[in-house]
């Protein structure tokens, strides 16, 4: 196992490398000037000029990306033009936001997608199949900007003073304050300056964060802030995942291990769960990690229409300032997540199905 996971890691890096090359190329081809971007259409061509300079922009393009190799392998991602701030602690920051809402959509999206995909196919062709089916491809078909939208209008506006209501926009209501729970926990004092990274970043998780901590009222009103953006974001991976949980259970349902299983006399729900749905989880797990990159992809938007400072939004926002280096170092977190999610999807394969470990 341990040679496997090597071996694939080790794959993985032409994948990675192309696709910084790609990303560092494509970033600096888009039209755009950025220190009129960052600077100000005013800025003259004196102050421009050195502020390409001070940047680095102004040597040539292979150049340039041989000392961002260079300087990522050291663990280094270099400094926002924008900012004037490692984009290690920008990451730091606007990450969590982003782990938090793709969690709890992907989560929502599992948690009602199999089910309606499961029970569309137990009463295959009935109208809680062809209603389950409507449903689904209204929902891939629907935008998230729009579902987004329409969310905001119905539970922030019309339903406005009722118990149903929900905060728009935001992470955290005006006077609800998340403290970290290393000062919680006296580790670090309020005013300190050396707090690892990783702490920061844990503590940034507002649901993880007021739980260890014991504080209901900020977890109460981090949850509610994250209803809306994760049902708008959920929306196109719980109609894909309730389509292929339905179309791996109809195929699965005429094999002959599950006619043999039902001869025995086996129940009903025996039958469906230990033969039918767990044959049928090795394309549903495919999909369900592949449901990440829609999730990320519909971050940018869902980010930005509820107020978010996540990863999506800020990489929206660097690629309109032509923020190279969080472009290229926000590029490369995402791909390393991919790969590790990919890996890890590998290795459910050997759980779920015996024969893949004694191939």
């Amino acid at each position: 196992m341990i040679k496997y996971i090597t071996r694939r890691l080790i794959y993985s890096l032409p994948v990675l490398f192309g696709v910084l090359l790609v990303t560092f190329v494509l970033a600096r081809a888009v039209p755009g000037d950025p220190c009129k971007s960052i600077l100000g259409e005013k800025a003259t061509q004196e102050v421009c000029d050195r502020f390409i300079h001070e940047k680095g922009l102004d040597k040539p393009v292979y150049q340039q990306f041989y000392i961002y190799v260079k300087d990522l392998a050291k663990g280094d991602l270099g400094e926002s033009i924008r900012f004037h701030r490692p984009i290690s602690q920008i990451l730091v920051e606007r990450l969590p936001t982003t782990v938090e809402l793709g969690f709890f959509a992907l989560l929502l999206a599992t948690l009602v997608g199999i089910p309606l995909g499961m029970f569309s196919a137990l009463r295959h062709n009935s109208m809680f199949d062809v209603g389950t089916m409507v449903f689904a491809n209204v929902g891939v078909s629907m935008p998230v900007f729009w579902l987004g939208l329409m969310l905001m209008y119905i539970f922030a506006l019309v339903l406005k003073g009722t118990p149903l209501a929900l905060p728009p926009s935001g992470r955290l209501s005006p006077g609800v304050v998340s403290i970290p729970f290393y000062e919680v926990w006296g580790w670090y004092p309020e005013d300190a300056k050396d707090v690892p990274q990783m702490l920061q970043f844990f503590s940034n998780l507002y649901i993880f964060n007021s739980i260890i901590t014991f504080e209901w009222e900020v977890l109460r009103d981090a949850a509610r802030h994250l209803i809306l953006p994760s049902v708008a974001l959920a929306t196109i991976p719980m109609a894909i995942i309730a389509r292929m949980t339905r179309s791996s259970m109809l195929q699965v349902t005429g094999m002959d291990y599950v006619r043999t299983a039902r001869a025995k006399g086996m129940s009903e729900r025996a039958v469906v769960l230990r033969h039918i749905f767990r044959n049928a989880l090795l394309p549903l797990v495919t999909v369900i990690g592949l449901q990440l990159g829609v999730i990320f992809s519909g971050a940018i938007l869902t980010e930005t229409i509820f107020s978010l400072a996540g990863v999506g939004r800020t990489l929206f926002e660097a690629i309109t300032s032509r923020d190279y280096p969080v472009i290229q170092g926000f590029t490369v977190v995402i791909a390393v997540g991919y790969i590790l999610l990919n890996l890890f999807v590998d290795l459910s394969y050997g759980f779920l199905d015996p024969r893949i470990r004694i191939e």
